[in-house]
Order: structure tokens, then C-alpha cells, then sequence
């Protein structure tokens, strides 16, 4: 890279810029209608990790409770997925400033077609890097060679961007390998070694106290892994390191970065710690809700229109709120909706969940500290069951099978979610109560959509 391609670094005390956009928000929708809301050349960087399914389903983990959900395949075939990502990285590559830079994430699945669709749309003398992400985890195979590495494509939108190495470079080891050459000390007072070229029998002076740009193969920084502290659950999760390594190296504090498939959020909590203004985009409504506990509990935002303006907060916008829209929804997201609705905590599982959706911890029943150290709240005895059906009218069926569950793990109390109730439902939940005193609590979509339910759930 030539240095006048390069934007200079600004002064520390550098004033916020002025936005043509709203930041901080999260937008729960296709990328492809959110983007197409923004105006041109309004972001100065973009990370995207789309997810590639091959002919799989999927059963994914969202968020710190391990909700589990299960999609259908959007992609049967690579071209499915390029004819998919093409109108999505048109409209990425509009929002993005003359001076901004793009990464776009992805494995061997597809990343050569990937290449020359971001060639077509951003054109060649746009590429900069192809990043090597090297990890030494997974990937074991007795049919091919192991699978460890992802490809990064690195591009610059116009003919300068900012790029700041050394703000993510690698301190230079000393004193524990010889150059074949001396230590000293030049007249600027930087310490330097010398390494013994042989083939020219010259020395390569280096200063030992600047930091090692980082090349485009990347070691050092490993893919999540069960027993990460960072681990959400969620399959392609990326390290906050490395996002941290992208943010810092490609944009300036209070630049607007913006991931349009930020997935469990780690692009944004990044972000968000690095003192970047940040615009984050999923489909999920699931995806978007656990993100926006991830930004509180890490990041310890508040979320609402009114932190949100005093500039101490941060929003989501465009999550289903009509009775129509949840019921368009897949199954697991409605269940993950209406559990993390109540404030209760979705099932690890769906399939054998025994017909429990999710659980309420009563506020007297939690540990003081929290956090994955603090551990699973699966010890605790004190819970109520919540169960979702996704039906125009429960019946009482329904409610015959939740008192089971109830007898059977003996609760005092449950909670129970549909668009309606038949009245032999309602009348076998009184008379379930007459006979065991437990208590179950039948709520409909419309109370939580009116934010009704605060009563019922004392």
C-alpha cells in the first residue's frame, strides 16, 4: 500500500463528526429493505458474516441463554447464495464512504465466487487483502486436509482510506532469538537489532520498540470454543478479538461502522467498546432481542427512546408487533419472542424439551452475581414453566399436557402463551386450580404486545 493512500491519523482530541445517520440502533429486518432506508456514502466501515447453509438445517444457539432454534436452509447451492448476497453487497457498497473500507467473512463454502461478485460490484483495483484467519482448533478430518482457516476480503471503496497498523500491531520480541547481529541504540535513542541477510551478506535493521504490522495471515487469535468465556452458543460466533483487530486497524473513534448481519452482535459490542458509533441489522427478531441483553449486560447500555436521545443508550427498531407478523414468524421464534418477552429464560432445547419452552427465575430466586461465571441457573429450584403454543386458540388439551408438567416437576405456578384460549381451557385452568392449588396463568399475544402482562406475572 503506497502512504498516500492512506488517510492521516487524526489529533487525539479530535472533535465527534457530525452523522447523516442515526447510530446505536439496532434494526430487525432483511438487510436488503434496512439498507436500502440509508443514504449514500453514510458509513466508514463494514464487517459482514453471512451465514452460508449448504442443503443443512441448522439448531442454533442465540444469546447467553442458549436458546436454541432451528432454520430452514435459505441457500440450496453457491449461486442461490451469490444471487442472495448480490443485491445485499450493491446497497453495502453504496452507504459506504469514498474512504471507507468493507470485510466481508466467510469459510471455503464459497469465498472464491464471493471474491468475484465483490470484484464486479466494488471493482478489482478495489481489493486490498485476502486475510488469512488462521485457528488451531476443529477441523479434524480423516478424508481431506483440516479445515482451519476463514477468508477475510478486505476492500477500500475510493482511491484513500484510513488504515492505522500499528494500532493493532504486534509487540516485537527481544532477547529471545538472535538476528545475527547486534543491539544498539541509534542516535534517535530507538533500540534496534540487526539481522544477517545472507545472500547479500548486509544487515536489516529492526526497531525494537515499533510494533509488527500485522500481515494478512492472522495466528493468535482462536475460534470459539465450548469452554470459551465469551461463548454464546451460537455456531459461526466470532472472537471479539478479532473484530476488535478490524475495527481499530480500519476506522477512527466515533466512525460509524456497520454490520448488516451482526448475528449474536459481537461486531457491535466491539464496536461499542472501541468508542464507535455502530448501526447493527439482522431477520432475526429472536437474533435482535438477545442482542440487545448482550449490549446491556456487556456493554451496560440502556435501551429506550429516551437513553437513547440523551445519547446514553440505544434502541431496536422493526421487531414484529402485530398479531399478523408473529404468526408468519417459524415456531422457535415465536417461542424465543414470547419467553424473552415474559423476562424468562428460553429452554436449552426444543426437540425433548418436555414440553417446557422456557423459565422463569423469580427476582428472589437469582444469584447476586451474573454472568457466565456465576454459572447455569439450573440448580435453582425455584422457577416457574413457560410454555408457548403458537395457535389461534388453545385448547384444553393443551392445557391437560402443561398440568402434567406441572405435577410432574411440582410448581406452584406456570405460565402458558397462545393468541387465545377456547373456554374449555379456561375452565380447566380454574378447575386445576381448585383441585392442586397451583396456579396457571394464561396469556394472550395481545396483552404482550400491550405490555399487559405485569400484573399477571407477580
Amino acid at each position: 500500500m503506497h502512504e498516500s493512500a492512506v488517510l492521516a491519523h487524526p489529533p487525539a482530541q479530535r472533535q465527534r463528526r457530525l452523522s447523516l445517520i442515526d447510530t446505536r440502533i439496532v434494526y430487525c429486518g432483511d438487510c436488503l429493505d434496512q439498507l436500502r432506508k440509508l443514504p449514500d456514502a453514510c458509513v466508514d466501515l463494514i464487517y459482514i458474516d453471512p451465514p452460508f447453509n449448504s442443503n443443512r438445517n441448522y439448531e442454533v444457539f442465540w444469546g447467553e441463554t442458549k436458546e436454541k432454534r432451528a432454520f430452514e436452509d435459505r441457500h440450496e447451492s453457491t449461486r442461490a447464495y451469490i444471487d442472495y448476497m448480490r443485491p445485499r453487497c450493491v446497497e453495502l457498497a453504496r452507504v459506504l464512504k469514498k474512504t471507507g473500507s468493507f470485510y466481508y467473512h466467510c469459510d471455503w463454502h464459497a469465498s472464491h465466487y464471493i471474491k468475484v461478485m465483490l470484484d464486479q460490484i466494488l471493482g478489482a483495483q478495489a481489493f486490498l487483502n485476502e486475510i488469512i484467519w488462521c485457528y488451531n482448533v476443529g477441523g479434524k478430518s480423516k478424508r481431506h486436509w483440516a479445515r482451519k482457516h476463514d477468508t477475510i476480503f478486505f476492500y477500500a471503496k475510493g482511491e484513500s482510506w484510513f488504515f492505522d497498523g500499528a494500532a493493532v500491531g504486534i509487540k516485537r520480541e527481544t532477547g529471545t532469538k538472535s538476528f545475527g547481529g547486534k543491539l544498539g541504540t541509534d542516535a534517535e535513542g530507538r533500540r534496534y537489532q540487526d539481522k544477517l541477510v545472507k545472500a547479500t551478506g548486509k544487515y536489516y535493521r529492526y526497531y525494537l520498540d515499533e510494533p509488527k504490522i500485522p500481515e494478512d495471515w492472522w495466528v493468535g487469535i482462536n475460534s470459539i470454543q465450548s469452554q470459551s468465556a465469551e461463548r454464546l452458543g451460537y455456531p459461526t460466533q466470532k472472537p471479539q478479538a478479532l473484530l476488535e483487530r478490524i475495527i481499530k486497524a480500519s476506522s477512527r473513534p466515533n466512525d460509524i461502522v456497520l454490520d448488516a448481519f451482526c448475528g449474536c452482535g459481537t461486531a457491535l459490542v466491539a464496536a461499542q467498546n472501541l468508542n464507535r458509533q455502530w448501526i447493527g441489522i439482522d431477520i432475526s427478531p429472536t437474533a435482535c432481542r438477545v442482542m440487545a441483553k448482550r449490549l446491556k449486560d456487556v456493554c451496560k447500555l440502556r435501551e429506550g427512546e429516551a437513553s437513547w436521545r440523551a445519547g446514553r443508550g440505544f434502541v431496536v427498531r422493526d421487531l414484529p408487533w402485530s398479531e399478523e407478523q408473529l404468526r408468519k414468524i417459524p415456531p422457535f421464534e415465536f417461542e424465543g419472542w414470547a419467553v424473552i418477552a415474559l423476562g424468562g429464560i428460553p429452554n436449552k432445547t426444543k426437540v425433548g424439551d418436555m414440553g417446557i419452552d422456557g423459565r422463569i427465575y423469580p427476582v428472589r430466586a437469582l444469584p447476586e452475581r451474573t454472568g457466565a461465571k456465576a454459572g447455569e441457573l439450573d440448580f435453582m429450584d425455584v422457577w416457574y414453566p413457560i410454555q408457548v403454543k403458537q395457535k389461534d386458540k388453545l385448547g384444553r388439551p393443551d392445557v391437560d399436557s402443561f398440568e402434567a408438567i406441572m405435577t410432574r416437576y411440582d410448581r406452584t405456578k406456570g405460565f402458558l402463551v397462545s393468541f387465545d384460549y377456547s373456554s374449555d381451557a379456561l375452565a380447566e385452568i380454574g378447575a386445576f386450580f381448585r383441585k392442586s392449588g397451583k396456579v396457571i396463568v394464561p396469556l394472550t399475544v395481545r396483552e404482550i404486545l400491550d405490555e399487559e402482562i405485569a400484573r399477571k406475572l407477580v
